[in-house]
């Protein structure tokens, strides 16, 4: 992980980054990774995203009020609580997490 952000922390606004990125605090915007970047964001159990998230790989343990855009893969563990639709193209669902929203499954590029 090449940033983490902690339980105290609450940004404002939007966020770009690449490769890691782990979230135990509160963000209020969306979460982007850079296009290309092989990146993955990490959601922690207390971790909280008020806007959308767009990145290649994406664990989500927390709260996320928004939606989720993946060309690779999502997993949800059991202490997710997601309320928005889910564009996916890999999906790991744990018993437990719970869905607010559609799960929509995106074809892989020709």
């Amino acid at each position: 992980m090449e940033t983490l952000i902690g339980r105290h922390v609450v940004i404002q606004g939007d966020l770009l980054f690449s490769g890691g990125l782990y979230i135990e605090g509160k963000v209020l915007g969306k979460v982007i990774a850079e296009d290309g970047a092989d990146s993955l964001l990490t959601l922690a159990q207390g971790g909280i995203i008020e806007g959308s998230i767009s990145a290649p790989n994406a664990v989500i343990s927390g709260r996320l009020t928004g939606d989720i855009h993946s060309h690779e893969r999502i997993e949800l563990t059991e202490t997710a609580h997601i309320q928005g639709n889910i564009h996916y193209r890999l999906i790991e669902i744990t018993a437990g997490a719970t869905v607010s929203g559609q799960l929509i499954h995106q074809q892989p590029a020709e």
